[in-house]
């Protein structure tokens, strides 16, 4: 045979499988066969998890202030400066403060000096009122000196009393400005580093309604936690103890690895969308992680190996009315597509409401169906399901095995209908 006689032969043959191939097409669409998209059942392993964003920390963080107000004259730490407890790190200037106390330690001896004055004076009244007693006792002197002689004692002993509290208050006031003087010396409370610095030198501070921060010190870098604000949905799976991981962008091939230290009960709402705080307890031993980092947190709550897993796409796969009117997988014959959907409405499927889905609430015990491809036509088997991942889902009980290839989407025309058509209502895939 020659070679053109082949080419002839093989351009007819194409023609042929070409022609097949429209006439079964457009027998299909005669016959209104949907057109399915399918998924297959495996086995393997399911990780359920919760995921959240959150910002790293110092697990105890120090705001340094000062309690008076004057010029900075001296800045003794900077940006990561280590610092240890009692060290000075800044120095207010001290001119001011030291003139106050000179001022209330000279008062102070004036008023030691007024108060050894009022003691003499209250001495001498004392032998006066004695010397005129003695003469009282003799009838020598009227009994008016006697009484002015006992007033001016009092009068003396009142005046030591007096001389003694002005004393006393100034050397509050003397006590007072020295402690100022010393507060003009800023010291760091805690060991640590210095992880913000907010002033510089010659700037001026004033404390008279709120103490200005200078510095912000972290007391270690080497235990940090991580804030996460999880959704309220997701809130209940975590629990204080149980382990985490996390990325942040600045290392993005590295996961770390923390444990969950509580659950605060504080709701933060933004935009009428609560979260909770989740901290979680992150070592950082060769101080690679900083604060303000934004992490992303992935908490592990339920892991099953070696289960049988749907695909969600054919949990969230709701048949059309009409769609096939198959017999259910236990032998029950179904009389419409109403009567074969769990809840008997019509175009509704084997999800139900959008909590109720795997993943948000339709945990273990869960009852659903999905559509198996059997001999070339769907079957609805009913399934009772396990936890998601959100793309798989543990199946616990049905007639499903893994291979199977589950019904995930569903087109077709029927005869007369405008091109393009489907079923009525279409195929559709319901909230998850």
């Amino acid at each position: 045979m020659s070679r053109k006689t082949l080419i002839l032969v093989a351009a007819a043959l194409a023609v042929l499988i070409a022609a097949g191939g429209i006439w079964r097409w457009r027998a299909g669409v005669a016959n209104g066969e949907p057109r399915l998209e399918t998924a297959r059942v495996d086995r393997g392993r399911i990780v359920a998890k919760v995921t959240a964003t959150g910002t790293l920390s110092a697990l105890v963080t120090v705001q340094v202030g000062s309690q008076v107000s004057g010029r900075v004259a001296g800045l003794f730490a900077d940006f990561n400066t280590p610092v240890k407890k009692g060290q000075i790190i800044a120095r207010i200037d001290p001119a001011l403060f030291q003139a106050a106390v000179e001022q209330a330690r000279a008062n102070t001896v004036a008023a030691e000096g007024n108060l050894a004055k009022a003691r003499a004076q209250a001495a001498d009244a004392d032998r006066q009122l004695r010397r005129a007693e003695e003469l009282a006792a003799k009838n020598l002197i009227a009994g008016a000196d006697l009484d002015t002689a006992r007033a001016n004692a009092d009068g003396a002993r009142a005046g030591v009393q007096a001389a003694q509290g002005t004393l006393a208050q100034t050397r509050a006031a003397l006590h007072q400005s020295e402690v100022n003087l010393a507060y003009t010396q800023i010291a760091s409370p805690t060991d640590g580093v210095v992880i913000s610095r907010n002033v510089d030198v010659g700037q001026t501070v004033a404390a008279s309604l709120q103490a200005p921060t200078l510095f912000v010190i972290a007391e270690d870098l080497a235990k940090m936690q991580v804030d996460t604000n999880v959704a309220e949905a997701d809130v209940g799976r975590l629990r204080a103890g149980m382990t985490s991981t996390f990325t942040v962008d600045a290392y993005p091939g590295e996961v770390f690895s923390g444990s969950v230290r509580q659950v605060r009960n504080a709701p933060q709402t933004v935009q009428n969308v609560v979260t909770y705080d989740a901290v979680v307890d992150v070592p950082n031993g060769d101080l690679k992680l900083k604060p303000g980092m934004t992490a992303t947190v992935t908490f592990v709550y339920a892991e099953k190996d070696d289960v049988v897993r749907l695909p969600n796409a054919a949990l969230r796969f709701r048949p059309p009315p009409g769609f096939g009117q198959p017999e259910r997988a236990n032998g029950g014959a179904s009389g419409n597509a109403a009567a074969a959907t769990p809840g008997g409405a019509a175009g509704q499927g084997a999800i139900g409401s959008r909590g109720a889905g795997p993943g948000r609430g339709g945990g273990r015990g869960a009852d659903r169906s999905v559509w198996v491809v059997r001999d070339g036509r769907p079957v609805q088997v009913p399934v009772v399901l396990g936890v998601s991942d959100g793309s798989l889902t543990e199946l616990v009980k049905g007639e499903v095995q893994p291979g199977d290839e589950l019904v995930t989407d569903a087109q077709a025309t029927r005869s007369g209908s405008a091109p393009g058509g489907g079923f009525p209502g279409g195929g559709r895939r319901g909230p998850f």
